[in-house]
């Protein structure tokens, strides 16, 4: 099968990251962001760090707490629970809705071996199970999204600073309460399986779309791997193990773009077992801290020509969906 070409410069990155690579080990740093407001110099300098280093880092201290972090993995095991038939009338639509195995990443050219539930604010009209059918879900749901946009905006207030914009730059390019708002909370379950051959991943290599990642697994659960940039041809690869109560981040390719190219979007995969092996089923959450439609991406250098983030999550999103946004 011919391999696809791709005109966006990260998107032709990613198609060249399909190989399994071997593993390596290496620091992850876990940043406490408690006392955030008095702390807020020590800890930009702590993240920036750690993000121009490896474009990955836990946090701890976040302040959202552990009992939410569980309900949200059991709504989302509420919601993978139901018949095929009933999560099929939530289809994804817009980064918003029910996928299953749908997403083919450039790097592998195959369905990641999962299934997903995207909640994008504004665009929810007829993606929610009802009461009778998850009673409390889109409430819930909804409160943990906020949490999360929280704790992602403390974030970006830090890479702000860094990066000399003002303090509130980025949570006025995220602004909840407009219908440009595009930012997404994403369920995600992927499958029990035996050693599959080379080739099909639970999710293969990519970047994310967005500024900022927020990730939460469960112990026992573990499969994140990621690559740093300057081991890119290499394939070198490092697992993230799930610690509870912490949340794993990386940059996005928006802010990559933002920083001009300071902040790496590096690459990460959920692996599938070696041939012979066999895994359990995994769950995790996932929030996209990304800019709203009618924000310019723009870095102060311009090293990249401007684009808006609706343009620029559509170019993403249709590489993964077949063209579907």
């Amino acid at each position: 099968m011919e391999k696809t070409t791709y005109d966006m410069h990260e998107l032709a990155k990613e198609s060249r990251m399909g190989a399994r690579g071997v593993e390596a080990a290496r620091d992850v740093r876990i940043i406490d962001l408690s006392d955030f407001d008095q702390r807020k110099a020590e800890i930009a300098d702590q993240l920036w760090q750690a993000a121009t280093e490896i474009g990955f880092f836990q946090v701890s201290g976040h302040g959202i707490p552990l009992d939410d972090i569980n309900a949200a993995f059991a709504n989302a095991e509420r919601f993978f629970a139901l018949p095929q038939s009933d999560k099929a009338r939530h289809p994804l639509s817009r980064n918003a809705g029910w996928e299953y195995r749908a997403q083919i990443r450039p790097s592998t050219g195959k369905p990641d071996q999962k299934e997903s539930y995207q909640v994008t604010r504004p665009r929810m009209e007829g993606l929610w199970p009802d009461d009778a059918t998850l009673p409390g879900f889109q409430h819930d749901v909804l409160k943990f999204e906020r949490q999360c946009w929280e704790v992602g905006m403390r974030l970006l207030s830090c890479f702000a600073l860094k990066l000399g914009f003002p303090d509130d730059f980025f949570a006025k390019a995220h602004e909840p309460s407009r219908e440009t708002y595009q930012s997404t909370l994403r369920m995600l379950h992927y499958f029990a399986i035996s050693g599959e051959p080379d080739g099909l991943w639970r999710a293969g290599a990519h970047t994310d779309f967005d500024c900022l990642t927020l990730l939460f697994q469960r112990d026992g659960q573990g499969g994140l791997q990621v690559c740093p940039g300057k081991e890119m041809e290499e394939q070198i690869w490092t697992p993230i193990a799930p610690l509870e109560g912490l949340i794993t981040c990386n940059i996005g390719d928006m802010l990559m773009r933002w920083s001009d190219d300071k902040l790496p979007s590096n690459f990460h995969r959920v692996s599938n077992p070696l041939p012979g092996e066999s895994v359990p089923a995994r769950y995790s959450l996932a929030f996209f801290c990304q800019a709203n439609e009618d924000v310019i991406i723009e870095g102060p250098e311009k090293k990249y020509p401007p684009i808006s983030a609706k343009d620029y999550l559509a170019q993403r999103i249709s590489a993964n969906f077949s063209g579907k946004y």
